[in-house]
């Protein structure tokens, strides 16, 4: 797994419970494996929250809440980001509206769903324009 370089992402991560911790650190590694070949990826910090940007893409945020004990990946309320998800993905993941996949700290996190969201994400100002962000198209549905 990738050093984290920002000292105030790393602290942000260091200040997670250990149970907690693990798991954002997953979640984090599977946004940089979405991310290969993409471009390069900003690792920084948004409403305090460890963010990740790409040149041609929206920023995805994660965080971990305390109540009710769950954690998420952010997109912007205003895409067509998790009204895709849910087309695509709907009877596997949870939502909240428009604007998070969330995870409880005790289950396992479906890779390959939950990377191809991110990557739709960091890719979405080349995508916007597609039915289902091109989505259908890279998954052969």
């Amino acid at each position: 797994m990738d050093k984290i370089q920002n000292p105030q992402v790393a602290e942000i991560f260091e200040n997670y419970p250990a149970t907690v911790r693990s798991k954002m650190l997953e979640l984090r590694q599977l946004v940089f494996e979405a991310a290969e070949g993409v471009g390069a990826v900003e690792e920084t910090l948004k409403w305090r929250e460890p963010s990740y940007l790409t040149k041609n893409g929206s920023t995805v945020r994660m965080d971990w809440k305390p109540s009710p004990d769950q954690y998420a990946l952010y997109f912007h309320c205003q895409t067509k980001l998790v009204e895709t998800f849910k087309r695509l993905y709907g009877d596997l993941l949870k939502f909240d509206g428009s604007r998070a996949i969330v995870f409880h700290k005790d289950e396992k996190i479906p890779v390959s769903e939950v990377k191809m969201c991110v990557f739709l994400a960091l890719t979405y100002h080349d995508r916007k324009h597609l039915p289902m962000l091109g989505a259908v198209s890279i998954l052969g549905k």
